[in-house]
């Protein structure tokens, strides 16, 4: 198709069909390399768009001398060209590269990977999109965002606890502020109509799974006991103020059913909180704050019921002016209460029978607050210095034993410093024991973020297989170093490796002062030392005295441990062996005779040594298995003649008076 036209063609003709028109070499030059479009309408508009550009150029070419129309419709198609490119690069951002290194330790992505599918059945297919079934809204109980909600919840809930109590025993304070309290309580009204379907679409795990059913989500909602009590909050009581007034909001008490959703968000804002000894001792003191208003209320409407003034017990008579006011019966009844429930204070003694009933419930009441507050703070008191308790003790430990065996005051002081270090610095923590309940993938995820940045500068564990680094990095034991001790020194049987996490560490010669080189973050030594790798010159031996110049926090691994995991990993032994022995020869430290040896004699010697004692072993068990048939064989044989000389000694009378005995019965 790109033969027919010709520069002689009409140029009418050709704008009308450029694509007929346009070499494939022309459209690619147009291109320049640019991404192609998903739909077919940009990849058509691009098309046209670079005929028009070639088609005009062309022309262009061959009138240089004069501005056309042609000329001026070619700058127009590029410009347009130009603009849809600027806008296809701002719409399309540079997705960032992930990082290989922690992605070989996750699994893929199920979330963008679920939207990058819907993305293309939604480009590829649209009829199937449409086809499938609509997904309902559920609310995953575990999100961020049911958290959120119980937020919002919790705020009517409280409000309705604090408030309907005191509106319906200060009659004052409900009719002075009529229009606020409509508004507040038909907002929380709404809101307690949207958690009851928000509880329906709460979504529930069976088999682990996320269940979606709207159905079985209504049906497990219907089953369990809070239905029935969102039910009873949401009885339209109000209808009843119609016929007794607005002035009556205790018959909106039905509201405080709901109660239980305000404990929920106590209970996960505990959970999440960093700093849940404080929030346990607010919480506290918020609930006897609830109790003292709540008991404050109740006395008022007592006073109120029995007639303010009667006696020295109730409130006293409103008509005075300074006892008429609601700020002073408030603060009154407040203070009633909290001396009452406290038992701290005097307060005048009841008259009646049921005075001295409703004192005697309230001293029950604050006894049990008072041990409460007691034990409760007590406890929190001591767990929050638990840490630092078991820290002392670990220090008077130590002050003692150096004590006992008389140190030198230099060491003490030194080993007091570094107890001081650890204290300042917060590394106390027994990162295992407070990991150990943890699963193990669970903790290696854990200690991976935690220590990312340095153990990728591990070179030999840059492409190791995730199992084995899973293990090793469950295996890294935190070491913290005083300054100027020495992490190893040359000669030395090298029996593990370090990393390097905080501090500076100094190869210094033999005088100890000398200093060649120093180590900062990320930087590991003592790897050759633990592969055990054929011909290596230095051996198993530390080649170099390293000590630390500060305080120096480090990772050590220890040669066993790095077996024990490689044992179940040949492929990445044989891979470390490799770049331990490339690592030598760089640095002239190996000998590649012995090293391309087919077998080292002491690893010969090694495996028979491993094959004797288990030979030995097998031998053992063997010579018991005989034992014990030869046993079974005897015992086998006596039952055998035991039972030959009770057949011999039976008479022939004896067996035909069974035979006749059986024949009768």
């Amino acid at each position: 198709m790109a033969k027919i036209c010709t520069d002689q063609s009409d140029p009418a003709t050709t704008r009308q069909r450029p694509f007929l028109c346009t070499p494939d070499d022309d459209l690619d030059s147009i291109e320049n390399g640019t991404s192609r479009a998903n739909s077919e309408c940009e990849d058509n508009s691009s098309e046209v768009q670079g005929a028009v550009s070639v088609l005009t150029s062309r022309y262009t070419e061959s009138h240089r001398d004069s501005f056309t129309e042609s000329g001026a419709l070619a700058r127009l198609s590029r410009f347009l060209f130009m603009l849809r490119t600027w806008a296809s690069h701002r719409m399309h951002h540079e997705v960032e590269r992930p990082d290989s290194f922690l992605e070989r330790f996750r699994g893929p992505e199920l979330k963008e990977a679920s939207s990058r599918e819907s993305n293309a059945q939604s480009l590829g297919h649209p009829d199937r999109v449409r086809k499938r079934k609509k997904e309902i809204w559920i609310m995953d109980p575990s999100a961020d965002k049911y958290y959120r909600w119980l937020t919002i919840i919790a705020a009517p809930c409280f409000y309705n606890l604090m408030m309907l109590v005191t509106r319906a025993c200060f009659n004052e304070l409900q009719s002075t502020y009529m229009t606020l309290w409509i508004v507040l309580d038909y907002t929380s009204d709404l809101i307690y109509y949207t958690d009851t379907f928000v509880r329906c679409r709460t979504g529930f795990l069976e088999q682990g799974l996320l269940v979606k059913d709207d159905k079985k989500l209504r049906d497990k909602y219907k089953s369990t006991a809070q239905f029935k009590w969102d039910m009873i909050s949401m009885i339209p009581t109000d209808l009843l103020f119609l016929k007794v007034g607005f002035n009556n909001p205790e018959l909106r008490l039905n509201r405080l059913a709901k109660m239980n959703r305000l404990f929920e968000f106590f209970d996960r804002t505990e959970t999440r909180t960093s700093f849940p000894n404080v929030f346990r001792i607010s919480n506290l003191v918020l609930y006897i704050l609830i109790i003292i208003h709540w008991n404050a209320c109740i006395f008022f409407a007592i006073s109120k019921t029995i007639g303010f003034g009667s006696d020295t017990w109730v409130y006293p008579n409103i008509s005075h002016p300074e006892h008429g006011r609601l700020a002073r019966k408030y603060i009154y009844c407040l203070y009633w209460s909290t001396l009452t429930l406290t038992t701290i204070g005097e307060t005048p003694p009841p008259v009646r029978d049921f005075e001295y009933l409703f004192v005697v419930t309230d001293f029950l009441i604050g006894v049990l607050i008072f041990a409460t507050i007691v034990g409760n703070v007590g406890a929190m008191i001591s767990n929050m210095n638990k840490t630092r308790a078991e820290f002392q003790a670990k220090i008077d430990s130590i002050k003692q034993y150096m004590h006992f065996r008389k140190v030198s005051k230099d060491l003490e002081a030194r080993v007091i410093k570094w107890f001081d270090y650890l204290w300042t610095e917060k590394k106390t923590c027994d990162e295992k024991e407070v990991l150990k309940n943890l699963p193990d993938k669970l903790k290696a995820e854990i200690a991976i973020n935690v220590h990312l940045d340095t153990l990728k500068k591990v070179r030999i564990f840059q492409d190791c297989e995730a199992g084995l680094l899973i293990e090793l990095v469950l295996k890294l034991q935190p070491q913290v170093f005083s300054p100027g001790d020495y992490i190893c020194k040359k000669g030395d049987i090298g029996r593990e490796m370090y990393i390097i996490k905080e501090g500076k560490l100094a190869v210094v010669a033999d005088d100890g002062v000398t200093q060649f080189v120093v180590l900062s973050d990320g930087a590991y030594f003592g790897e050759i030392s633990i592969l055990g790798i054929k011909g290596s010159k230095a051996g198993n031996r530390r080649t170099a005295n390293i000590r630390s110049v500060g305080y120096s926090d480090l990772f050590a691994l220890s040669k066993d441990d790095l077996m024990e995991a490689l044992t179940e990993y040949p492929d990445a032994k044989k891979a470390l062996e490799e770049k331990g022995k490339a690592m030598l020869m760089k640095d002239n430290m190996i000998d590649e005779d012995i090293a391309n040896a087919r077998a080292d004699p002491k690893d010969m010697e090694e495996k028979i040594q491993r094959l004797e004692s288990n030979m030995e072993t097998m031998m053992t068990k063997f010579a018991k298995i005989m034992a014990e048939f030869t046993s079974n064989q005897r015992k086998i044989k006596q039952r055998i003649t035991n039972i030959e000389s009770t057949v011999k000694s039976v008479r022939p009378e004896d067996i035909s008076e069974v035979v006749a005995d059986n024949k009768t019965q």
